[in-house]
């Protein structure tokens, strides 16, 4: 059974950092993508950053230069680095992942707050 877990979050002050980790079990990382989504209230979910088997990263214009994904050596896991945080960042965040197959999974979902 694949399985996305989810570590990280919290409340944090505008400017601070968070780190966000999630680790894929019941599959290997290999042919596909893993990375975040996030959703604040009243709001469609959007993609955040995403990294591919190749390294290949992506990320939304919103959070580009303050946050950084990267895969776990070793590990099916990936974590994302936050940095200078704002207040629009609040929201819940994803891990989601795409594995061979396809195959499509997400996580729980961990909270982030950015206070003013």
């Amino acid at each position: 059974q694949v399985q996305l877990v989810e570590d990280g979050g919290g409340l944090v002050q505008a400017g601070g950092s968070l780190r966000l980790t999630c680790e894929a079990t019941g599959t290997p990382f290999i042919n596909g993508y893993m990375g975040w989504f996030r959703q604040a209230p009243g709001k469609q979910r959007e993609m955040v950053a995403r990294i591919h088997d190749d390294l290949t990263r992506n990320y939304a214009d919103s959070v580009k230069d303050r946050f950084f994904i990267a895969k776990t050596h070793g590990k099916n896991a990936i974590e994302l680095q936050m940095f200078n945080l704002k207040p629009e960042d609040t929201g819940v965040y994803y891990c989601h992942g795409l594995f061979p197959g396809p195959q499509e999974y997400w996580g729980q979902g961990t909270q982030v707050t950015v206070s003013s």
